[in-house]
């Protein structure tokens, strides 16, 4: 326990947002030091890695045959557990800008239904990075932390953290989540439907990058005030040529809105599944959205229509699972205060 305490003393400990997208490290006393997209471009023949994070992003259906971009994670968990290592070790060194007496202790959020194999695969893949120790925290209550909810209170509150790989719904109350739900539809899930979208109906194959551009310039699941235009560069299914073309947020909504009904689904029965002191609680608090997900135009308004309740966007989305890592980094490390005290005084 004295080395835990001493190890927070003299190392940059650090709370992880490993998303299936992007990952974020938050580091005590700093705040958020990192951002960077969870993608490893590595030799397919010699299995070396050649980049991490936003550079191996740039390499995503340009590289040679050699050359493979990979995301290691895949709906919020491991896919690849070796090119995972990688990616944490690289992003610890990158926030260790100066060496430190003692490994640092990692907080990771994860999925709320991971399996303890799922588990234990984060576990050790972070020891084997480099961390001395390593605390799991869901991504609801990770999300709610960073959001400034008041989940110690007796009192009912909701979040939606809409990530790459998941999107995670939980009711919380005095510190626990009551109900929670999570399901493998989010972000990459309606990327690929743009994808699909333009393969059936215009012939037209575009790329991973193109899509979540076309998603973020003119992508909506609710009705817009004015509705937009975008041009879309891809390779024709038919001829094989380079091909350009035209498209609307109309249609780019008309092929977001399938997926994004389960992700509705999903918030309607963790409200069907509330106890109903709690469920009235929500009445008035509404329910907050977290996770790069809840940028998506109209989605307020959707979740708004459907659950009958007020929907709030959390002031820094894409930062809520980062910020509550780091929270739970100083409740740890209040805890190592306390117990260091009382040794003293033994």
């Amino acid at each position: 326990m004295v080395i835990d305490f001493l190890g927070g003393l003299f190392s940059n400990d650090m709370g992880m947002d490993l998303g299936t997208a992007n990952s974020l490290i938050y580091v005590k006393d700093k705040g958020i030091v990192l951002r960077e997209p969870s993608v490893v471009a590595m030799d397919r023949d010699t299995g070396e890695i050649k980049a991490v994070g936003s550079k191996a992003k740039q390499m995503l259906g340009r590289t040679p045959a050699n050359i493979i971009a990979v995301r290691p994670l895949r709906n919020g968990v491991i896919a690849d557990f070796e090119v995972t290592h990688e990616m944490i070790k690289y992003f610890i060194k990158k926030v260790h800008s100066h060496k430190t007496l003692l490994r640092p202790r990692i907080v990771i959020g994860i999925p709320s239904d991971i399996t303890g194999v799922e588990r234990r695969a984060v576990i050790d893949a972070a020891r084997q990075a480099g961390a001395r120790e390593v605390d799991l925290l869901e991504e609801p209550m990770a999300a709610a932390m960073g959001a400034d909810l008041p989940i110690a209170e007796p009192n009912a509150s909701m979040v939606v953290d809409i990530g790459g790989g998941t999107t995670e719904v939980a009711v919380i109350s005095l510190g626990g989540m009551v109900v929670a739900k999570s399901i493998d539809v989010a972000g990459d899930e309606l990327t690929d439907c743009i994808i699909q979208y333009f393969r059936k109906k215009y012939n037209l194959v575009i790329g991973e990058s193109t899509a979540e551009n076309v998603k973020m310039s003119i992508g909506s699941v609710y009705p817009l005030k004015e509705e937009m235009k975008l041009e879309v560069k891809g390779r024709d299914q038919t001829q094989g040529l380079p091909r350009t073309l035209n498209v609307t947020s109309e249609e780019i909504r008309h092929a977001l809105l399938e997926p994004f009904k389960l992700i509705v689904d999903v918030v309607k029965n963790t409200l069907e599944e509330t106890p109903p002191e709690l469920a009235a609680d929500l009445v008035d608090r509404g329910l907050v959205l977290a996770g790069g997900g809840s940028l998506l135009r109209g989605i307020t308004d959707l979740l708004r229509v459907e659950t009958k309740l007020p929907v709030h966007r959390a002031a820094d989305p894409l930062s809520c699972v980062a910020v509550g890592t780091g929270k739970r980094l100083e409740d740890l490390a209040e805890q190592g205060s306390n117990i260091s005290s009382w040794w003293q005084k033994k």
